[in-house]
């Protein structure tokens, strides 16, 4: 047992000491705070001055009423910069304008177009970098609202009717549990978008943890075989030990970096919590039961995969040829992470349900249908098992392709030969 220790001491030691794991884990760091921070720079990106549009006052009112309008937002980033009638034709007053924009008064005009069909006319503006969707939806809500306003005064209606008229809606949205009861595990929309802003961001890191650190042990192992070294390890190291020491060592390197990871991510959680419940994230609602369920699909993921890559890690003499041989596993690992991308937005669907309880699916997707809606228990349970039986099979697998591929070198063998050599053992 001290030499299966010696062999994840060493492999621990050997990769946090090494210039590529600080320099990734720093990068990756930024990459979170920049992340967790987006609301605030894109806040004080956006708080510059506002796009000024040029109107020529209209008779109804219109260009008045929309710049009152864009005025009383909380942030106001248009405004209407009105100019009197220039007394000529359509043609001639945008003219007057055009002049104004050469002359850099106003960033673009706003032409109102009379269409008879819906009785308000319509909005054309021009400017020479027109400005993007966000503003476009704001001037045509402002649009919309004031023509809502001018029917309905033509309608003779009263202000306390026009009041009632345009009070919003209030729709309370509230997941149920899978027991399809609100007492049991209902979900509010803050709820809901806090655990798909949090399921979000630790299915990136369970795909880049499980599919780096496979590699790293793939390619740990192959270096070895091609230096030679293996050669003089196994005899001190029995091949099993060797496969699993490596993987320990690498599992708590993982470990340690999410665990990083995590600390920063809490840090900068601190500083922008203010802004993120400003925009309906209230993360202090999400359940530790769920962080339990990310820590052991985790581990439960790495295994699985780290006992094939080593595996096939083993068969492979020369590193370059190791992309080409972890192909398949690689492949599997991006499919994976891909649906689950896509159950993000269709969680509830019966391919994300069925794919759930593929081993090499099931530490993603599962995780995804625990956050995102609710999960019986004995699916929950019947994933476990799926789980645990693939990490056997694999398992079992990898460790008789590590204890003959090992000691084969030269051309990496067919699976005939590997077959042909596991049932000579």
């Amino acid at each position: 047992m001290n030499s299966y220790w010696t062999v994840v001491r060493f492999t621990f030691m050997n990769r946090i000491k090494a210039k590529a794991f600080l320099v990734t884990s720093l990068i990756f760091a930024v990459v979170i705070s920049l992340g967790l921070n987006l609301p605030a720079i894109i806040d004080a990106l956006s708080s510059g001055k506002a796009t000024k549009i040029g109107m020529i006052e209209d008779k109804a009112g219109i260009a008045k009423t929309l710049q009152e309008t864009l005025a009383a937002d909380e942030k106001p980033n248009l405004e209407i910069v009105l100019f009197p009638p220039a007394g000529g034709t359509a043609e001639q007053e945008e003219q007057a304008l055009a002049a104004k924009l050469k002359a850099g008064d106003i960033k673009g005009y706003l032409l109102l177009v009379d269409n008879p069909a819906v009785g308000f006319p319509n909005g054309v503006y021009k400017a020479e970098k027109v400005f993007g969707s966000g503003k476009q939806n704001k001037l045509e809500e402002a649009l919309r609202q004031i023509k809502s306003q001018l029917l309905s005064q033509n309608a003779g209606l009263t202000k306390e009717q026009l009041a009632k008229m345009f009070s919003p809606v209030a729709v309370q949205t509230l997941q149920l549990s899978a027991a399809g009861t609100e007492e049991t595990g209902g979900k509010s929309e803050a709820e809901r978008n806090a655990a798909f802003a949090l399921v979000y961001a630790l299915l990136f890191v369970l795909f880049m943890i499980i599919t780096m650190y496979g590699n790293l042990i793939a390619t740990e192992i192959t270096a070895e075989k091609s230096s030679r070294v293996m050669e003089i390890i196994i005899t001190s190291v029995s091949p099993l030990k060797q496969m699993f020491g490596k993987i320990t060592g690498m599992f708590l390197l993982g470990m340690l970096q999410v665990v990083f990871f995590v600390v920063i991510g809490l840090i900068n959680l601190a500083a922008t919590k203010d802004k993120l419940d400003s925009i309906g994230l209230d993360l202090g609602s999400i359940p530790v039961s769920l962080i339990v369920y990310f820590l052991v699909f985790f581990i439960l993921g790495f295994f699985l995969y780290a006992t094939l890559l080593a595996g096939i890690g083993s068969l492979v003499s020369r590193t370059e040829e190791l992309g080409q041989a972890i192909m398949p596993v690689t492949m599997l690992s991006l499919v994976s992470f891909y649906i689950s991308i896509y159950g993000l937005s269709n969680p509830t669907s019966s391919f994300i349900t069925g794919a759930s309880f593929v081993p090499f699916f099931t530490p993603m997707l599962m995780f995804l249908r625990i956050g995102m809606v609710g999960v019986p228990v004995w699916q929950i349970a019947l994933g476990f098992v799926s789980l645990g039986v693939g990490i056997f099979v694999f398992g079992w697998l990898g460790a008789k392709i590590y204890r003959i591929g090992v000691l084969m070198y030269g051309k990496r063998p067919s699976f005939k030969e590997v077959f042909k050599a596991m049932r000579a053992m």
